[in-house]
């Protein structure tokens, strides 16, 4: 089971801000393939991949990330300073 977190934009689109999931995806984009076939929620929370990043056991990964042994997947829009 996997920890997925959800935050900001991402939270209010799926209406929730975390939840466990079982997959057998072998990286983080085949977990986003996954969660997309959910409902038209999920589908629009991950519809534009480019304003989305990722977190793996709490360090920033790419979407090519194996989600082999990992606990926690955290996904949250670009981060801005100021």
């Amino acid at each position: 089971m996997i920890e997925v977190l959800y935050f900001a934009w991402v939270r209010e689109r799926i209406g929730a801000p975390r939840e466990r999931i079982e997959t057998e995806a072998a990286t983080v984009m085949g977990l986003i393939e996954d969660l997309r076939a959910r409902d038209e929620r999920y589908a629009w929370a991950f519809a534009d991949m480019t304003s989305l990043r990722v977190a793996v056991d709490q360090e920033l990964a790419g979407f090519d990330a194996p989600l082999a042994g990992v606990r926690e997947i955290a996904f949250f829009p670009p981060m801005t300073g100021g």
